[in-house]
Order: C-alpha cells, then structure tokens, then sequence
C-alpha cells in the first residue's frame, strides 16, 4: 500500500474486540474465528458474557434515569456517526445499492427510534378511571438488563433493528453480533462508543451461539432477552432456560418496527396519588 510519500508501507490490519463497558477488549480466552476465512474475529467465552451483563447492570440506573429527550438525542448521534462513517459500512456490507440501501435503513431505524423517546409516556401511559379521592396513573418502565440475539441478515440493519427499541425506552444491552456475518456490529461498537452512550449501556459480543446462548438464557441478571434471530429449537432451549429467573423472552420478527416493540422490554408501572394532597 503505498503511503504519503508515494513509497509502500506495511499494511496495518485491524484486530476486531469484544466491545464490554465502554472498552474495546480482547476475549479473556484468548480464542478467535474466521468467519469468512480471512478475518479473525473475538471468540467471547462465558467470563466475557459475564462482564459484559455485570457492566450493563452497573449502567442501567443512570440510563434509565436520564430525560426521555436525551435519551433521543443520543440514539439521533448514533444515526448521525453511522451516517458519517457510511462508506465503511457500504464497503463491509458488499458494496453497492443492496450495501446502501442497508445502511440507510440501519440509519432510519436509529432516527425513528430516536424519536419515540418522549413520546412512549404518553403514548402507552394513561389516566386510569377510578371511582376514589385519588389519581391512577400507568407509566412504562425499562425492565433492566436485556440480551439481544441478533438474525444473522441483514447483518447490520437487523442488528440496529433489535438495539434501538431496547435502549430507547431505558433499557440497558448486551447483544451477540451475527456469527456468520460479526464485522458490521462490531464496527457498529465504534459508532456507539463515540455517540455519547455512557460505558456499559452497550455491549456487543462475537462467538459461536451455540457456545453463548445457553450462558445468556440462563444469567440470573439478564431480564429479558429478545430472541428475533433464534431457530425454533433455540426459542425452545432459551424459554426453558430463561425460566428460571422469570425471564422475558421476546418473540417477533426480525424486522419489525414498533412503539410497541419497545414496550415489550419495559414494565407497566400503576401509581395511585391522592387528590387535593
């Protein structure tokens, strides 16, 4: 590759992390995959899977207390950093117009969510009717710490397709890239970290599924998972798995866009207040 001067340099190849508390690392194992026989990627292990709920859990309170409206500015930074890293992301994705239609959509979806950040109170909220000397409100809440099985296609706006409704409504994330296809969300990673997301509200791990579902289904501090990107029998082994915390698992397809699809990572919350108190 020749370099300023004209004269050739040695390339510099760029070694893919596991992206866990606002850090890019190496798996503590030591293990990486070619998934597309060229490039090594990270290969998490089950302390790596650890950390990263550990960082999420440790992230949620200050998350979920931020203002709605910055909640969506920051999701808006994503879709603007994304935006100006676009020919990164066509060139990883194959190039071309399937490459950039891609992108735009992963793009959209971060904008759309972005602004339903203070429109979800009002819109999945209410007054409720109630016949005593008292209010009765019904507000959303973030249910805590939620794992995301992302499909393996579309590679990047399928990844941001499950993120964004979980973090938009205050919820914290740890998510396993796609493992035939991991460049794009791990690239990904270094859009989030430079999208004033606070360390551990984003973490993003590479590795065999087959190796690291189980250990997330099963994580006594994961409160829900969303499982768009299992097979049947994966869904069968996560629900069983997931039982023993009373784990939320969310089924819907993959591409799927909602309001409410982000109040399925979040609880209904009633609150009774006095009148003229």
């Amino acid at each position: 590759m020749p370099g300023k001067d004209g004269r050739e340099r040695i390339e510099v190849r760029k070694t893919y992390k596991l992206y866990v508390g606002g850090e890019f690392v190496r798996s503590e194992s030591g293990r990486a995959y070619r998934p597309d026989g060229n490039v090594n990627v990270p290969r998490g292990s089950r302390k790596d899977l650890r950390d990263a709920v550990r960082a999420a859990r440790g992230a949620f309170a200050g998350w979920a207390g931020r203002t709605a409206m910055n909640r969506g500015q920051i999701l808006y930074r994503a879709a603007e950093m994304l935006d100006g890293r676009g020919a990164q992301f066509v060139e990883l994705l194959g190039g071309g117009a399937p490459a950039r239609r891609e992108l735009d959509q992963a793009i959209e979806t971060l904008v759309w969510y972005a602004g339903w950040t203070d429109k979800l109170s009002q819109f999945t909220g209410t007054v409720n009717p109630v016949a005593g000397p008292y209010f009765n409100f019904t507000i959303p809440e973030p249910t805590g710490v939620v794992a995301i099985v992302a499909p393996e296609e579309p590679a990047l706006a399928g990844f941001v397709r499950r993120l964004a409704p979980a973090l938009c409504g205050g919820n914290v994330v740890v998510a396993l890239a796609p493992e035939t296809r991991p460049l794009p969300a791990l690239t990904l990673a270094e859009v989030l970290a430079t999208s004033d997301f606070p360390a551990g509200v984003v973490n993003v791990l590479s590795g065999q599924r087959t190796e690291l579902l189980p250990w997330l289904a099963g994580h006594m501090d994961v409160n829900a998972i969303d499982a768009a990107g299992c097979t049947a029998d994966e869904m069968t082994a996560i629900e069983s798995a997931a039982a023993g915390n009373v784990k939320r698992v969310v089924k819907t397809p993959p591409d799927e866009m909602s309001p409410y699809l982000i109040t399925a990572f979040m609880e209904m919350k009633t609150v009774w207040h006095p009148i003229g108190v």
